[in-house]
């Protein structure tokens, strides 16, 4: 199936893969930046997230990406995830590293590292209420654990929107198997930032430490004010670090073409 999915914008193509807390609906402001500073910007719902349903058969989100970027006629893009999406990101960059621009993590996550105890806890309170039942309890936890103190009450409620909207699509679906290659972190070759949140889990600082170190070359910055969805939080302060990103990235684009 090709993922649902906004296209918009001409230039080099920026694609925006979305947290699992969220849909592509949390990348709206940043497109709009990024259309308006002469991109392309393509943002994906993963399957059970947003527009696109929930899988039914064995799937794996890069390969999702990869069949989108293809049928789009994207060839080399540069890649922006968070959180999932940010470990979506990696992994599509180590396994097709030709393809990438460039890489920029976002609080990402990774298969590469356990859950630690912070994680673990969320993990077991996110099951209960689910279990019992109380979409709305798991909704409440998901915005108070990942909204940073910068966030407003409008940028809450949006988020609350958007988690509702992925527990609703995939409480509906039966239980399918993730189907995930293996990776290396060393094959990635684009120019790589790793941004994390002074106000996230523990567990994101410790991925954002084995993405800097792993990932040769890349560059890592904490943000002090933020928890883990920085570009929804202050967008105002994250908007300036991602252009500065996107737009160190021409020099490496003209190179190649």
């Amino acid at each position: 199936m090709i993922l649902a999915h906004d296209d918009e914008g001409d230039g080099p193509a920026v694609v925006l893969l979305h947290s699992s807390v969220c849909d592509r609906r949390m990348w709206k402001r940043q497109a709009e930046v990024l259309t308006a500073a002469g991109h392309r910007v393509i943002r994906p719902d993963f399957r059970g997230f947003g527009e696109s349903p929930a899988p039914t058969t064995p799937y794996d989100e890069a390969d999702d990406l990869r069949a989108l970027l293809d049928a789009l006629g994207v060839d080399r893009a540069v890649l922006v995830g968070s959180s999932m999406g940010g470990r979506v990101a990696q992994e599509f960059a180590a396994r097709w590293p030709s393809r990438v621009i460039g890489l920029l993590l976002v609080c990402a996550a990774t298969r590469l590292l356990p859950p630690t105890a912070d994680a673990r806890a969320f993990g077991a309170e996110e099951d209960a209420l689910l279990e019992a039942g109380d979409v709305d309890g798991a909704v409440d936890l998901n915005v108070r654990t990942w909204l940073g103190p910068a966030a407003s009450t409008d940028t809450a409620l949006a988020v609350a929107e958007m988690q509702r909207r992925s527990f609703e699509v995939q409480l509906a679906a039966g239980d399918v198997s993730a189907d995930r290659p293996d990776f290396d972190l060393g094959a990635i070759t684009a120019p790589s930032l790793v941004v994390s949140g002074a106000h996230d889990l523990d567990y994101f600082g410790r991925v954002a430490d084995l993405l800097a170190a792993q990932i040769a070359g890349a560059q890592q910055r904490e943000l002090d004010w933020a928890g883990h969805l920085p570009n929804l939080e202050d967008p105002d302060r994250f908007d300036p670090l991602l252009l500065e990103f996107v737009t160190g990235l021409e020099p490496v684009v003209s190179a190649k073409r």
